[in-house]
């Protein structure tokens, strides 16, 4: 686990490393007034790499991971539990007026 904090702040410090190199070669080539093409090799090199490091960090620091598939957490429940959805009842709704009539009569 360690290591894999290690490799999120090593990435995230490549990717800032790689920020200010950019910002300095922009700076290089304003004062020397050409035209920017490209970054060089190495700043773009080094953004991916940071890129990819922060991003195995992250992924095996954040730790299990659940199923994708939706029926993954119904696969334990009964028929009967999966069409009861209390969600969906409401108690406050205008039928008591009706039955009240009709219990009067």
């Amino acid at each position: 686990m360690a290591a894999h904090k290690f490799s999120v702040v090593m990435g995230l410090l490549a990717l800032a490393h790689a920020a200010y190199s950019a910002a300095q070669h922009r700076t290089y080539i304003r004062l020397t007034e050409q035209e920017f093409t490209m970054l060089p090799q190495d700043i773009f090199l080094q953004c991916i790499l940071g890129l990819l490091l922060t991003c195995y960090g992250v992924v095996n620091v954040a730790g299990n991971f659940r199923e994708i598939k939706a029926s993954a957490e119904q696969d334990n429940k009964t028929w009967e539990m999966l069409s009861n959805r209390q969600g969906f009842n409401i108690f406050n709704h205008r039928g008591k007026a009706f039955y009240a009539r009709r219990n009067e009569l």
